[in-house]
């Protein structure tokens, strides 16, 4: 691409590298979302059955702006993924129990 399509606001195409490593993705079982007035900040956690612990696995942080788009684009995936005949998880505020219950009883080994 010439420096001159970099510069073109009338060019809408971006490249987006993705590694190896963030390709991998982090799994989270909770999220929790916190705000001020100039940004979001989206904690995303593992919960471990039976662990009183539990660390922040990534954080991403967007401003309003962004914030509104990425609720949008994924109402917009959850109403596709639904259509096809999926059903995901209720709408609504989620109210968490703590400690977490993981519905089964703890393991043994």
């Amino acid at each position: 691409m010439s420096e001159n399509n970099l510069n073109n606001p009338e060019n809408n195409e971006i490249s987006i590298e993705l590694s190896e490593e963030i390709a991998e993705g982090v799994y989270a079982n909770l999220a929790i979302v916190t705000h001020s007035n100039t940004e979001f900040v989206l904690d995303f956690i593992r919960v471990m059955p039976g662990v009183p612990k539990a660390k922040v696995k990534s954080r991403v942080v967007l401003t309003p702006d962004h914030a509104k788009a990425l609720l949008r684009v994924l109402q917009d995936n959850i109403t596709r993924f639904e259509a096809q005949g999926k059903t995901a998880a209720p709408t609504g505020p989620i109210d968490v129990p703590y400690p977490l219950d993981f519905g089964n009883s703890k393991g043994e080994a």
